[in-house]
């Protein structure tokens, strides 16, 4: 894979221009791929593309291009060929062979990319996982070394050969690999299930990888997560509550991109159940981008994967200190509704974006009186700790509260429910305590 050294690995790029589709869609994959590859710690050598209009199945690219390329290695002194475009098996050892340099396709490059930057526990084993799903079909008869993704070469079984041994041990660890993932997921489960009970609601940012998700949660939040101008720079998921309320949530999760590996999804399953879970998802995009059309489609996708495309979504056009034409924001506001336009860097637009999530909290949460004994101190302290009272009124040992709570709070105290209080004059308000 690619080396974190002082001296960055010498990598040269390949693309394929193949026929019918767009021409936006290959320049903006190719220069993802080359902020990828930097992302990775690889020097960029050298890009090669090709206009074809079958894929080779041996190589993938044309033989010519095969020719081109090992030239191109021997005066670049690369070390490393990426691929735009997932390689099948066959196609990775035929030019590895070919070549001599380690070639790696968009999948194994981003894997890459999350094994150098998970940082909880629940990370490493996800991506951990994700690695070995990629590593096991590509296993080659002279081995692995599988140092680099945890497992070990143990003592071999009588009649056992090397590569059947690597198999086995790798199956092994991503058994013991999904066991855990199991328990990191009913610890979630029990997370998701406190928070609702304390009649929290959870807002998920999504978004395109580096669409400023990060920026976003610490302008909101105060929350100091890390946040750097690269892709994926951060992987763990990160909840904060919003301030000014007790019932907002807003939680960070990993970007988006174009191809995302399946390996990815299938791994972080427990870090996508937080935005399963969520009751609106903030979907921020980079409106400075020119790919912005590319980069919403593809989120669209993932979600629709995951099964949740169909949920209650606020899309937040960010970075539109970087816009110098007020018409495009104005444009993607209209094609994207509804939208608010922000910049999580200089703080435009963010009282708006607290405004919109204010409303969208005061209808899950609609207003409801009670009437309760004042023995009932349990009962009136959830009210308060869960919902959000806007009047208050004493009358001898009863109290009538009328306060915004979610569903399942109005519900467990239904039996002190009544009709919601007529409205009183600026002179009978004076004389009752209000919160």
């Amino acid at each position: 894979m690619i080396s974190c050294a002082l001296r960055p690995e010498k990598a040269i790029l390949i693309g394929l221009k193949q026929e019918g589709r767009r021409e936006p869609y290959r320049l903006d994959s190719l220069v993802e791929l080359q902020s990828l590859a930097a992302s990775a710690g690889a020097g960029i050598a050298g890009v090669i593309t090709q206009d074809l209009k079958i894929i080779d199945p041996a190589f993938f690219i044309g033989r010519g291009k095969v020719s081109e390329l090992e030239e191109l290695i021997k005066i670049t002194e690369a070390t490393l060929v990426i691929s735009d475009e997932d390689l099948s098996v066959a196609q990775q050892r035929n030019l590895e062979d070919v070549l001599g340099v380690t070639v790696i396709d968009r999948t194994g490059l981003i894997l890459d990319i999350f094994a150098q930057r998970a940082r909880s526990r629940e990370g490493k084993l996800q991506v951990e996982l994700a690695q070995l799903s990629y590593v096991l079909p590509r296993l080659r008869g002279k081995g692995l070394l599988l140092s680099r993704l945890g497992g070990g070469i143990g003592t071999r079984g009588p009649g056992e050969t090397k590569l059947e041994m690597d198999r086995r041990k790798i199956k092994e660890r991503m058994a013991r690999l999904k066991k855990d993932l199991e328990q990191v997921q009913k610890v979630r489960t029990i997370q998701r299930r406190t928070r609702t009970c304390s009649g929290q609601h959870l807002a998920a940012l999504i978004g395109y990888t580096n669409a400023g998700k990060s920026t976003l949660l610490n302008t909101l939040s105060d929350a100091h997560v890390e946040a750097q101008d690269r892709l994926f720079s951060t992987l763990d998921t990160t909840i904060r509550r919003l301030p000014g309320t007790r019932q907002i949530l807003i939680s960070d999760t990993v970007g988006f991109i174009r191809k995302l590996p399946h390996q990815l999804v299938a791994a972080f399953k427990a870090t996508l159940e937080e935005v399963r879970e969520a009751a609106l998802l903030l979907h921020v995009i980079d409106v400075s981008s020119p790919g912005i059309e590319e980069q919403v489609r593809s989120v669209n996708a993932v979600l629709q994967e995951i099964g949740i495309h169909e949920k209650d979504t606020l899309y937040v056009l960010n970075k539109i200190d970087r816009v110098s034409e007020p018409g495009l924001i104005r444009l993607w506001q209209r094609r994207l509704e509804p939208s608010i336009a922000v910049s999580a860097a200089t703080g435009a637009g963010i009282p708006d974006l607290h405004a919109y999530l204010e409303r969208w909290l005061t209808r899950q949460m609609p207003a409801v009186c009670f009437r309760l004994p004042l023995s009932e101190g349990r009962a009136i302290d959830r009210i308060y700790t869960q919902g959000t009272v806007i009047h208050r009124e004493y009358r001898g040992q009863m109290v009538l509260l009328e306060a915004h709570v979610d569903k399942q709070l109005a519900s467990s105290l239904k039996r002190f429910s009544i009709p919601r209080l007529r409205k009183k004059s600026a002179s009978e308000k004076s004389s009752h305590v209000h919160e």
